[in-house]
């Protein structure tokens, strides 16, 4: 009976070719060359993962990085089902990003490898910088490194032992305590 259900999961993931790298031995005869790809997925709904696959044709190495991915899935938590609840650094080798929440309208600014994971993601208004390596590998973990530092009104309150409308409160948010409910409703569907 669960495997319909994960099928029918599996089947709303979108996938996003970040990047493929070809390389190339010199054997002998020539050249033997190897593809390897970067591959994010998605459920648009705070569900995403990243994934890297290497293979000696392309379609192989794309099919074993979105796998990859599927297995390596994080929730995060998005405020208004659009955006990130607060601005957050991520870091990972010498690759560095600056994480910034927007505005309803803003959009996705933020760079090819990064985009992919947002628009994977679910995230429709985000500012980002990176500020370090732009390796796309380096981008895309400091990303996911960023994502897993994300804590949303209700993990605060839970952790600290308070109410949900204190912490809405001192963020000086004009949201209501319903609408941070109604949010929590989202991200637990």
């Amino acid at each position: 009976m669960a495997r319909p259900e994960r099928n029918r999961e599996e089947s709303e993931l979108i996938e996003k070719l970040v990047h493929i790298n070809r390389v190339a031995k010199v054997v002998k005869g020539g050249r033997r060359f190897g593809f390897a790809a970067l591959v994010v997925v998605g459920d648009q709904r705070g569900r995403a993962g990243f994934g890297h696959g290497k293979a000696r044709e392309v379609p192989e190495a794309i099919r074993k990085a979105t796998e990859a991915a599927k297995r390596n899935m994080v929730r995060v938590p998005l405020r208004e089902a659009r955006t990130l609840h607060h601005d957050v650094h991520g870091r990972h080798g010498a690759g560095k990003v600056l994480i910034r929440t927007a505005v309803p309208g803003t959009g996705i600014i933020a760079g090819g490898p990064m985009r992919a994971v947002f628009e994977a993601l679910g995230v429709h208004d985000v500012v980002t910088k990176s500020q370090g390596s732009a390796n796309p590998y380096n981008m895309v973990r400091a990303t996911f490194d960023a994502l897993k530092r994300q804590v949303s009104p209700r993990q605060v309150a839970a952790k600290r032992g308070r109410k949900v409308a204190d912490i809405v409160a001192r963020r000086g948010d004009v949201k209501t305590v319903k609408a941070v409910e109604a949010d929590a409703a989202l991200q637990t569907e």
